[in-house]
């Protein structure tokens, strides 16, 4: 199984987070850097995949209503692909 951690400590605005993602799962050229475009790579993942995010609680501080939309993406797109385990510390 492929481990990936996000530690959202270094996080500080919307493209540092998607960045982070990108690089750490080998997303396509093609990635938007948007919210649609990371529930598009998450459900695509076709290896056993966990995913863990530290340090949440600073990612809301920094990006506000964002960290929760972003939340909730993380969340289903662990619903809807039984290939990846999604963990918020």
């Amino acid at each position: 199984m492929k481990k990936i951690i996000i530690n959202c400590l270094e996080i500080s605005h919307k493209k540092a987070l998607h960045n982070a993602f990108a690089e750490k799962l080998g997303f396509p050229e093609w990635y938007g850097g948007n919210l649609d475009a990371l529930f598009d790579c998450l459900t695509g993942i076709c290896e056993e995949t966990e995913i863990i995010i530290e340090g949440f609680a600073a990612l809301e501080e920094n990006l506000g209503s964002y960290a929760a939309a972003f939340k909730k993406v993380m969340l289903k797109a662990d619903e809807d692909n039984e290939k990846i385990t999604v963990k918020i510390l």
